[in-house]
């Protein structure tokens, strides 16, 4: 009788009802295989327009390079033009375009649904792309990597809106960090951004789709764009004595640097000061004189245009570069992020950095000088982004210097904390606060 029991018990089990009752929790029409399909199908959406945007943003440096190659004092009036331009197509047309992109997704998981119309939505980030190019095409020292940010996070919400299945926000959170992962080609990076920097929560629950969705869009990018280090095969290290000592001025040092950036940026964009106000009244004004400083460095130093990664990658490799060069690429960063218009600091933030290991190369002659470089980047871009995980393996794996991870925690860790002394606000989290959605 028990046995009879048990094989009525898995009769039931298989009956015809309970197979369709199956196929409906977990079939091809089930709310949970079409999220599944949404999120990998975004995922490898994010690899490709994040390798096509790379591949323009690249395309329109070269054409600025060339312009002011025949044409080497014209940026004095162009560039402040292109600013204006931009920021007043910007705020009449698309304003959830200004700016960098991450402040935007992390302000969109308030309500990732309504944030597909307005924060995320495909005219905002096709816009956003855009204009970017055309910031780069204008000298603005701005990077790609913020908007591919935001651009992900927009595919993500399409691909799911397709499939008619609810949008979370720890899906944004995967798009976004798929962005990084794309533009970077680092997959360990992305993930680490989704959950230090976006999430801003290190208990965020971030699914193995979430994971998914970030490799396979590196992996895209990756097989597109074909198998390469950001910076080149670098393979930096560096002795425990000489760390000991360059570690906490590296640290220190592009902890302040980083720490008055954002403090600055903050303050131009939040604050209620005299200048602040002006800057509001006339933004357009505002931004051809933003335009007038980037384009006046670039012409008297002929290195701070753009992202700044054509001299990232020299002092790294050990070209002797000019001790200015990280102040004035501050300088034109700062210029570019307050003027209001479209675009990234990523990129530039790299570059900022490599110009303080550039300098604290003259104070330790004796360490290997790829290593402060690169000892300077991750203190800046720490210092700066305040995700000193993030910092530590964004440039790891664009230098593949895996031999000087001890030196670069603990300098990252020791920017972070000294940047908070600066600016206790994180830089992204409270420029989201200028994009809350009501």
């Amino acid at each position: 009788m028990a046995g009879l029991r048990t094989t009525r018990a898995g009769a039931r089990k298989w009956t015809p009802s309970r197979y369709r009752a199956l196929l409906r929790a977990r079939g091809p029409r089930s709310v949970q295989f079409r999220t599944r399909i949404a999120i990998l199908m975004g995922a490898v959406a994010i690899g490709l327009a994040a390798t096509v945007f790379a591949e323009a943003a690249d395309s329109a440096g070269a054409m600025f390079n060339r312009y002011v190659e025949r044409h080497p004092y014209a940026p004095l009036v162009t560039t402040p033009l292109i600013f204006a331009v931009l920021v007043w197509l910007t705020r009449r047309y698309i304003p959830l375009a200004r700016g960098s992109g991450i402040p935007q997704v992390i302000a969109a998981q308030q309500d990732p649904e309504r944030a597909t119309r307005s924060l995320v939505s495909i005219p905002t980030v096709v816009g956003k792309a855009l204009l970017t190019l055309a910031a780069v095409l204008g000298g603005a020292s701005v990077g790609r990597e913020g908007p591919t940010v935001q651009i992900a996070a927009a595919v993500m919400g399409l691909s799911h809106r397709l499939l008619r299945v609810p949008l979370r926000g720890a899906v944004l959170i995967a798009g976004g960090a798929a962005g990084v992962a794309a533009a970077f080609n680092t997959p360990l990076a992305g993930l680490l951004f989704a959950i230090e920097e976006l999430a801003s929560a290190y208990e965020q629950r971030v699914t193995l789709l979430v994971i998914a969705a970030i490799v396979i869009a590196g992996m895209v990018a990756q097989s597109v764009q074909g198998d390469y280090v950001y910076f080149g095969l670098i393979g930096a290290h560096m002795a425990l004595g000489p760390a000991l000592v360059a570690v906490p001025v590296a640290g220190v040092v592009g902890g302040i640097a980083g720490g008055a950036f954002s403090r600055l940026m903050l303050t131009l964009a939040t604050g209620t000061h005299r200048v602040t106000r002006w800057s509001k009244r006339q933004p357009v004004v505002f931004a051809a004189l933003c335009g007038l400083v980037v384009g006046a460095l670039g012409c008297a130093t002929g290195l701070t245009w753009g992202t700044g990664y054509s001299a990232a990658r020299a002092m790294i490799v050990g070209v002797d570069a000019p001790l200015w060069f990280g102040p004035a690429k501050f300088i034109a960063t700062l210029a570019t992020a307050v003027a209001g218009l479209p675009g990234g600091i990523f990129a530039p933030s790299l570059a900022v950095g490599a110009g303080i290991g550039n300098l604290l190369r003259s104070v330790f002659p004796g360490s290997p000088s790829s290593a402060i470089v690169i000892l300077g980047m991750v203190g800046y871009f720490a210092g700066v982004v305040r995700a000193p995980l993030t910092a530590v393996i964004i440039l790891s794996e664009t230098t593949v210097s895996r031999g000087l991870m001890l030196p670069m925690f603990a300098t990252a860790f020791i920017a972070d904390g000294t940047s908070a002394l600066i600016c206790r606000e994180k830089l992204y989290h409270g420029l989201s606060r200028t994009f809350a959605m009501r």
